[in-house]
């Protein structure tokens, strides 16, 4: 995501003060900029960098920070700084990877004023939305809803619904997606491209916030949900020509060493069909909790081959917090 700046939307992009039905200031004041340094050695490291910047969005009175996990994922510092430029360091809390939602609790007081949480059931497609970045009205964007609709993601991720909103905002990474009453109703997750009117135009992606109400509770308490945690290959798969190839291998994960190779096109997994993202990661997910064999057919070079994979946690690879 690229890092903030001296820009700002144009006056004509950014949100009108006079029209809209809530406090738009506070709205604003509730996003902070968060940074975050990962060590070099991190399992993370080497795909989402170890400098990250994004945003942060206060959601309660004692400055809980919701943000989009992937910024925060083994941090070893975090920064969390207001519109008014104060600066305080934040402790990672918890992340949750079939969510991808990330909490960060500040280690000082932030001075802002949380925003009310929505529900991303009512807004619909074309309805008006606000994308808010920290920095103000200067960074906060005019926008709709182009879609609602399952999204997969190559890194062994699902959401049965996704919020996708048009145009872009360029600081998408923990941004807040808020309703026409100034509730938030999701977490900027991604850049993406959609059609909109016959046109390929560029966008964004938003986790809902209605997924977070029912793990809340066990991501503060714990750091994770208290369920068994879903089997992980570290197979990065992507569709293809309608096949699904494997694009990458998360080096010693659990897919590499069972011999999957990058390149071979998945054809069954525990011996049933699957095609589509969504449905491989589905069907893999419904064989167990982690740790459980999972049986691939792939094909390689014109021949057939079967793995056994032996699935793992994702989280037993990440580095955890410290508080320093």
């Amino acid at each position: 995501m690229p890092d903030a700046g001296n820009w700002a939307f144009p006056t004509a992009l950014q949100p009108r003060p006079a029209e809209t039905g809530f406090d738009l200031e506070a709205a604003l004041g509730a996003v902070v900029l968060l940074r975050a340094e990962i060590p070099d050695d991190a399992f993370t490291a080497s795909i989402l960098g170890t400098e990250r910047a994004g945003n942060g969005v206060v959601i309660r009175e004692d400055g809980l920070v919701l943000t989009i996990g992937y910024l925060v994922t083994e941090a070893e510092t975090i920064w969390l700084t207001t519109n008014s430029g104060v600066v305080v360091q934040g402790h990672t809390l918890a992340y949750d990877q079939a969510t991808g939602f990330g909490l960060v609790l500040p280690l000082g007081r932030l001075g802002v004023k949380p925003l009310a949480r929505g529900s991303a059931h009512t807004v619909r497609p074309e309805d008006p939305v606000f994308v808010i970045g920290h920095g103000g009205l200067a960074h906060s964007l005019q926008a709709r809803v182009v879609a609602k609709r399952e999204f997969a993601g190559y890194w062994e991720y699902v959401l049965d619904e996704a919020l996708f909103t048009a145009p872009a905002h360029p600081q998408w990474g923990g941004a807040a997606l808020l309703g026409a009453d100034g509730r938030l109703l999701g977490i900027g997750s991604l850049l993406v491209q959609e059609s909109v009117g016959g046109k390929t135009v560029d966008g964004n992606m938003f986790v809902p916030v209605d997924l977070l109400a029912p793990i809340l509770e066990d991501m503060l308490a714990s750091g994770r949900v208290a369920q068994p945690a879903r089997p992980w290959l570290g197979l990065y798969a992507t569709e293809m020509d309608g096949h699904l190839v494997v694009g990458g291998l998360a080096p010693g994960g659990p897919a590499e060493r069972a011999g999957i190779q990058l390149g071979d096109l998945i054809l069954e997994v525990a011996g049933e069909r699957v095609a589509g993202l969504a449905a491989l990661f589905r069907r893999i997910w419904s064989l167990g909790p982690a740790g459980t064999e999972i049986p691939l057919t792939v094909t390689r070079r014109g021949g057939t081959n079967s793995a056994r994979v032996r699935s793992a946690d994702r989280g037993e690879f990440l580095k955890k917090p410290r508080l320093h």
